[in-house]
């Protein structure tokens, strides 16, 4: 009988959070699919829930930023105080933008020209990245979570970019249909 040594317990727990994360992304997808397809009443108004949203992205654009800016200083606990302050607050826009579009209509985009095509690109990106970006934004932070720090920097060479780009597409994109409300 081998013993299992402190690594591989380690790497099968990584791939058990791993799993988890692939679960809570597809709820999410879920969720963000039934928002266009459902409405629900409350009673009051919920549209200020867009600029909270804007409000959280960029409290992740300068949380991410600030992360990279100790990692590269070597201030691991400040990176990775950095890491869980943007965690936080995109968990608290994941709430609040599913809230806001279960319980508003769409905002549709009010002009037209070159500015609409670079509204709709800036969209588009932003809504793919995003969607797509999730499970492996919540797969590096479980890798130096769990202390698999080659993995870790590997992935997040470019999950950090693309994440990056998607708080600061998120206010852009409230800030493009700001004039259409």
């Amino acid at each position: 009988m081998t013993e299992t040594s402190t690594e591989e317990r380690r790497n099968i727990r990584i791939k058990k959070l791993n799993v988890l994360a692939w679960i809570f992304t597809v709820i999410v997808w879920l969720l963000v699919g039934a928002m266009r397809q459902y409405k629900f009443q409350v009673g009051f108004d919920l549209s200020f829930l867009a600029g909270l949203n804007a409000l959280f992205n960029t409290g992740v654009t300068l949380a991410l930023i600030a992360a990279l800016y100790f990692i590269k200083n070597k201030q691991i606990e400040r990176h990775r105080k950095s890491i869980y302050v943007a965690l936080f607050l995109s968990a608290g826009f994941l709430i609040s933008y599913v809230v806001y579009h279960f319980t508003n209509e769409e905002i549709r985009f009010c002009n037209e020209g070159l500015i609409k095509t670079i509204y709709y690109f800036v969209l588009f990106s932003h809504i793919f990245l995003a969607g797509t970006s999730l499970p492996f934004i919540l797969m590096t932070f479980i890798k130096g979570y769990m202390g698999d720090y080659v993995r870790h920097v590997k992935l997040s060479k470019w999950v950090y970019w693309v994440w990056l780009y998607v708080a600061i597409t998120g206010p852009v994109v409230y800030f493009f249909l700001l004039p259409c409300r």
